[in-house]
This record gives C-alpha cells, sequence and structure tokens, in this order.
C-alpha cells in the first residue's frame, strides 16, 4: 500500500507512471477521513486545494520534470502561515486567522511539488510537552489512544506514526520536535538555528524556534530537510551557509566516528531505558564507531535556563495579539482596556497565560538582572560545555525521554513535572546546536527513542549516523496496529 513506501519508493513510482500524485492524494485524504477522527492529529483538511495542488505536480512530470517531493503528500504543523488556509497555532486566539502569505519553509516544498493534504493539531503556540494545551483538544497517540503523543508538535507526529502522510513539518523551541518522535516511533530532525527559514512561523521564542522534518526514517527526513533548508533574507536569524546534499551522505561508513555518552542523561534513567539506549550503542560499535563518556557539567540547569528564556521571550512575542488587529476580538468592549484583558483572557488558554505571566515577571524592573540576565549567562556555560564536548568527539548520544508516552491528563495539572519531560531535548535548543530523534525499541508496548546531537551545521553527520542505524535494525519500520 502507498502509506508504507517511503518517500523515495514514492517517487520511483510516481517516476515510472505506475501511480500519480493525484492517486496518492486520495489515497491519503481517505485515510485521513477514516482514520483521524479518534486521534485528532489533523485539524484543517484542505483536500480542495490538494488534489489541485497534485494534478499541477502531475502536469509537471508529464512536462519532464523530476524531483524527490514533486507529487509527495505532506501535512504541515499548524504554526506554518499557509496562504489563504487558517492558521491557527492550536489557539482559539487565531481561530479565524486566514494567512494572507506562506512561510518560506511551506514556499519552498510546495515550489519541490510537495503536496499540502491540511494542518495539524499543536499545542497552543508551541507552549507543551503533550499537545493537551490545544484549543481543538488534545492529539492521541496511534500507538495507544489513552496516551500522549507529545508537543508541541504532537499532531505532525502521530500523523506520520499513523501513516496519514509520508511526512510532516514541526518546530522545535525546546524538544518539541524529538519529543513526539520519540514517544510516537518516528524518526524527528531538529536542524541547527538559523539552518532553516522561521520566516512565517508565528513565533514563540525567537532564539530558540527550529523548524524540522517528521518522516518515518532518516533517508527520508533528508530529501525533505534538503528542501527546506538555505539562506533566507527574509530571516535575520536565517544563516548564509550552503546546504550539503544530505542524501548523497548517508551510506559513509561509521569507522572512526567518535561518538559521546552523555554522563547526565544516564544518571538516574530508568533501567529498561537505559537497557535500550545501551543497545543501540552496541550497535553503534559494531558498525565501527568508537564511544568514550563525556560530561556537560551545567546541562542539569538547561530546564530551568530555558523556562527563563523562553518565557520572556513569548511574553514579547505574543504582546501583539490584542484583539485589534488579527485574531480573537471580545463582544462589546467597553473599553480599550476593556478589549484587551478579554481578548486576550478568552483568546489564551491557561499553559500560554502561565507563560506570558512569568516572562513578564522576569523581564520586569528590579527582577531583569537577578532572573532573565543570569538565565543567558548559564545558556552561554551551557554552550561552552557542549563546544568543549565536541572538541573531544563527534557527536553525543542519550535518551530522547526520560519515560514512554504517558496517560492524557496526567501531567496536565502538573506543570513542572510536565516541564521535565524535555529535560534531555531542551539543552540542544540554548546552544542552537541540531538534533535527531529515532525509535530504538519498546517499553510497555510504547516506542521509546534515540536522540543524536551533533555541533553546528552537521545535519549531514546525524543523519548519516542514524542511517547507518537504521539499516542495521528496524524499529523505525514498525507501525502502531490498526494503521499498518
Amino acid at each position: 500500500m502507498p502509506h508504507n513506501l517511503s518517500i523515495g519508493e514514492l517517487a520511483e513510482r510516481l517516476a515510472r507512471k505506475e501511480t500519480s500524485s493525484t492517486e496518492l492524494t486520495r489515497h491519503f485524504l481517505a485515510r485521513i477521513e477514516r482514520l483521524n477522527p479518534p486521534l485528532n492529529a489533523i485539524i484543517t483538511l484542505t483536500a480542495e486545494q490538494a488534489l489541485a495542488a497534485a494534478g499541477a505536480a502531475d502536469r509537471r512530470r508529464a512536462a519532464g520534470e523530476s524531483g524527490p517531493l514533486l507529487g509527495i503528500p505532506l501535512i504541515h504543523k499548524d504554526i506554518f502561515c499557509t496562504d489563504g488556509v487558517r492558521t491557527s497555532c492550536g489557539s482559539r486566539m487565531l481561530d479565524n486567522f486566514i494567512s494572507p502569505y506562506d512561510a518560506t519553509v511551506v514556499a519552498r516544498l510546495k515550489s519541490a511539488g510537495a503536496v499540502m493534504l491540511g494542518k495539524a493539531n499543536m499545542d497552543e503556540f508551541a507552549m507543551g510537552s503533550s499537545n493537551e494545551t490545544s484549543w481543538y483538544g488534545p492529539v492521541r497517540n496511534p500507538w495507544n489512544t489513552a496516551k500522549v503523543p507529545g508537543g508541541s508538535s504532537g499532531g505532525s507526529a502521530a500523523a506520520t506514526a499513523a501513516r496519514l502522510a509520508p511526512f510532516a513539518t514541526g518546530t522545535d523551541t525546546g524538544g518539541s520536535i524529538r519529543q513526539p518522535a520519540a514517544l510516537t516511533g518516528v524518526t524527528g530532525v531538529k536542524p541547527t538555528y538559523g539552518r532553516v527559514s522561521r520566516f512565517g512561523i508565528v513565533a514563540f521564542a525567537s532564539s530558540l524556534d527550529q523548524a524540522g522534518v517528521f518522516a518515518r526514517s532518516a533517508a527520508d527526513a533528508a530529501v525533505v530537510l534538503a528542501a527546506m533548508a538555505g539562506f533566507d533574507p527574509l530571516d535575520s536569524t536565517s544563516v548564509d551557509a550552503p546546504v550539503p546534499d544530505y542524501a548523497a551522505a548517508l551510506d559513509t561508513p561509521l569507522k572512526g566516528l567518535k561518538i559521546g555518552l552523555l554522563r547526565e542523561f544516564f544518571d538516574g534513567l530508568e533501567a529498561r531505558n537505559a537497557a535500550l539506549i545501551h543497545d543501540a550503542i552496541a550497535v553503534y560499535r559494531s558498525l565501527g564507531a568508537e564511544t568514550r563518556e563525556v560530561s556537560l557539567p551545567n546541562l542539569p540547569l538547561s530546564v530551568p535556563t530555558y523556562y527563563v528564556v523562553a518565557p520572556a521571550e513569548c511574553s514579547s512575542n505574543l504582546s501583539r495579539f490584542d484583539g485589534v488587529r488579527f485574531g480573537h476580538r471580545c463582544a462589546a468592549p467597553k473599553d480599550l482596556m476593556d478589549l484587551y484583558e478579554r481578548s486576550r483572557g478568552e483568546g489564551f488558554g491557561a499553559e500560554v497565560k502561565r507563560r506570558i505571566m512569568t516572562g513578564t515577571y522576569v523581564l520586569s524592573a528590579g527582577y531583569f538582572d537577578a532572573y532573565y540576565l543570569k538565565a543567558q549567562k548559564v545558556r552561554r556555560l551551557i554552550t561552552d560545555d557542549f563546544r568543549a564536548a565536541f572538541e573531544q568527539v563527534d557527536l553525543l548520544i542519550g535518551p530522547t525521554t526520560p519515560t514512554p508516552a504517558f496517560d492524557i491528563g496526567a501531567k496536565i495539572d502538573d506543570p513542572i513535572t510536565m516541564y521535565l519531560n524535555d529535560i534531555y531535548t531542551i539543552g540542544a535548543n540554548l546552544a542552537g546546536l541540531p538534533g535527531l530523534s529515532m525509535p530504538c525499541g519498546f517499553v510497555d508496548d510504547l516506542p521509546m527513542g534515540l536522540q543524536l546531537i551533533g555541533p553546528h551545521f552537521a545535519e549531514s553527520r546525524l543523519l548519516n549516523a542514524a542511517h547507518r542505524f537504521q539499516l542495521a535494525t528496524d524499529w523505525h519500520r514498525r507501525a502502531p496496529r490498526g494503521y499498518q
């Protein structure tokens, strides 16, 4: 069936005219109609636009054009602006917002011929680790619908795991691609900060947000990332550096690759999770990689550092949503202050309000030096720790999450416990480093993720290491029951 094929296999079938983009699109749209309701992974279906785009892709192929993504369906996280289509960020605040333009990521994938099927559910304004804060209700994990899929890109992860599309886009501010990828058993890639344009992505924390991709394998992710990446003059944080041919580097042998075992990631790790990671390390050793233990002494400070920096930036970014220019507006305001207060009070959910208030506090007079400035200093120490580690090794390895997916509702009323779900992923965001999560086994019939972190702009090395692991294992080929 088409939904079990890789992007490369689908592209080959399209090139040989064994199928058409229109047929593929109809197949995936039918799967979404049938399988999405219990998952709530997709909140806006763009069937009419998808079929029109598929027809255009078929005409491009008939005219002799080719490309690895030409005619391949995808799903965008609903944080990417999409011309003429609702971009809600999972929030009541933007429930009525129709974007007048495409984000650069959307435009580049559209130019490559990819066909958007719809928009994925997400934690409100990307704030959450379980996809339970969405105005449209929680996303459910296809491996067990009583469990969370992770967040904030949980809709994209669940849709990819359930084979509702060959790939999906996501964003990662503190682990929001890698953590849901781990909990749903797919491959998720967060590139180096600045490698992929942030233009047209609704901002949460501007110094941390980075767009990336969900796919079933590193080979598929390499194809998609190549189309997304590159300098964008519309984004002041975009880095003007050449984009390597990620696919060409996938098969490089791993002999001599130096992999660092992050001591801080293994301290206190649950035994069954630790066993899976050590089994994965053994696979790497069998492939010729060398391993050594390394330490990042300031890494345990990443969670408190992040939850000062990110709320501060969110407080600034979300001030634009005031009921005046666009988005939700309260009914019959008495005056301007009433308009502001009720529009924001009604439009934002509890977690977003919590982070706005925290951010406003740490930026306020008298507390800026004590909290925000100190957090930025610690952030630099964490970055320096990573830099020192990469003088010894090529990549770092460890778990993506401390536990498998947890029950829906289990942590939603305990913000601190919820925040600790990102304990292994936040460091890479604070340092702007690329990271990747891929399946490495199961605990209680739920997938677990193996995380790789590389130095700046080492996406080729990450994808190569992941691909070689996936050639030697089959965890990434497993599909949830009922979605095969």
